[in-house]
């Protein structure tokens, strides 16, 4: 009984053959190679980071305006911070949780924010994204920075 309901499911959904072999992943690395996910480079001196952005309007906010190239300012002893000429859309973005490597953007001072050291969670710290490459870098960039599509 239950083969004959997962055949008739796998010829509803995919059109598939009716044998046991056939298998649909989600976490296929086809599926993930050919996803929409946005990445971004932020390059300075000899030095690059890659973040990979959420889906938010907030991060897609940011995304369509680039490329811009940015001053980047100290902020405690923990993030780099830059103000984007633009106001970004918070209102789908999730809370920025975590810690080094998140890419967030602070409402209430318009700021967008690269944390490199624990941070506390804010009700107004909206997550971006997170860096996928050379996070270790965070905490010496420095000056003017160019902010990109990275595909």
């Amino acid at each position: 009984m239950k083969k004959i309901l997962l055949t008739g499911l796998c010829i509803l959904l995919a059109g598939c053959q009716s044998n046991e072999e056939t298998v649909l992943k989600v976490d296929d690395p086809m599926i993930r190679e050919n996803s929409d996910s946005l990445k971004i480079r932020v390059a300075w001196d000899d030095h690059e980071v890659i973040y990979e952005l959420n889906d938010s309007l907030a991060a897609k906010g940011l995304y369509d305006a680039l490329p811009i190239t940015v001053m980047i300012e100290d902020y405690s002893d923990n993030e780099k911070i830059f103000y984007p000429e633009n106001t970004l859309d918070t209102s789908d973005a999730p809370l920025a949780s975590g810690g080094p490597g998140i890419l967030a953007y602070y409402a209430p001072w318009g700021d967008v924010v690269f944390f490199y050291g624990e941070y506390h969670e804010n009700s107004a710290l909206y997550a971006l994204g997170e860096a996928i490459d050379g996070e270790d870098l965070i905490g010496l960039m420095n000056g003017e920075v160019l902010i990109e599509v990275y595909s």
